[in-house]
């Protein structure tokens, strides 16, 4: 995290010098340590994230496919003129250990064009879509097998 600090304050000045160098690794410094003291960060989780990096990247490539394919099916639905919306709101759980991974299904779900997330309580999601099929398969869809892996359990 703090060599992510760094190289943003480096990114952001536009420029590299002497200067801004030392600046960047103090400020970086005091960035990092507030974020241990006040934020319950540890460098412990900057190892985790390193490990669960590949798993992460994989989540950010299926997300942006799903976008994709969401938009072509969504327009799809829109611009034709014979086919008739079908909206539903499906209900499902998502047995996932932690609030960050519960939450970022939620949200990545209301990413992909034609689906909402409409309420998170506990595992549980009610999730409006636009047309029934798209609700199929969100309770074992690639984000959640993704989400478990992350969170270091098998998925079932």
């Amino acid at each position: 995290m703090y060599i992510l600090f760094f190289l943003l304050w480096v990114l952001f000045n536009g420029q590299v010098t002497l200067e801004i160098v030392l600046f960047g690794i103090v400020i970086a410094g005091a960035v990092y340590a507030f974020c241990c003291k006040f934020l319950d960060y540890s460098p412990g989780k900057d190892w985790m994230i390193l490990k669960k990096s590949g798993y992460i990247l994989a989540y950010l490539g299926v997300l942006i496919w799903e976008i994709i394919k969401a938009n072509a099916a969504t327009l799809k639905l829109i611009v034709s003129p014979h086919t008739r919306v079908h909206p539903v709101i499906v209900r499902f759980r998502a047995d996932l250990r932690t609030r960050t991974a519960r939450v970022l299904l939620a949200n990545s779900i209301t990413l992909t064009p034609g689906t909402i997330t409409v309420a998170l309580e506990d595992n549980e999601y009610t999730v409006h879509c636009l047309d029934r099929r798209f609700g199929e398969g969100l309770a074992d869809s690639s984000f959640v097998r993704l989400l478990h892996k992350i969170e270091g359990q098998v998925a079932q």
